[in-house]
């Protein structure tokens, strides 16, 4: 199960809006500095909408545990991921074998990559969420 920490920002009708509250990726590790990919992930990481969950018990502030399992989030990138790419290889390699030279090789190869992205979106299945309250515990001396 992969997992991430979550705040509930709104929630109503058992959907609430969270967004995350532990840095993961890039910038969460200690070599950031010396890392090449920290560049892009600073680069392309911006203030990202909160993300809608189906949780029926979660108020405002509440703290989350969202899991995908493992294999979920396989199946869903084979999809999304291999099934365009082995498209994509296959037009360009049938175009090829038919003769129709590098343009229409070219052309076959988006078109297998937009085949497979509809087919994706079309036959993979939707990721379940796993969500559970994180106890809040209050040590001695604390007031909540």
């Amino acid at each position: 199960m992969i997992e991430t920490r979550v705040r509930v920002l709104s929630s109503s009708h058992g959907t609430s809006f969270v967004e995350a509250t532990e840095q993961n990726g890039c910038a969460a590790c200690a070599s950031r500095s010396n890392c090449g990919i920290s560049g892009l992930g600073k680069y392309f990481d911006g203030r990202r909408k909160p993300v809608a969950i189906a949780s029926a018990a979660a108020r405002p502030g509440d703290e989350l545990l969202v899991g995908i399992a493992e294999r979920d989030l396989l199946t869903v990138g084979l999809y999304a991921y291999l099934l365009p790419a082995c498209l994509a290889v296959g037009g360009a390699a049938l175009a090829d074998w038919r003769g129709l030279g590098d343009v229409g090789s070219a052309l076959a190869a988006l078109a297998g990559v937009g085949l497979g992205l509809l087919l994706a979106r079309i036959f993979a299945p939707t990721p379940r969420m796993h969500t559970r309250t994180i106890p809040i515990t209050v040590t001695q001396g604390e007031h909540s």
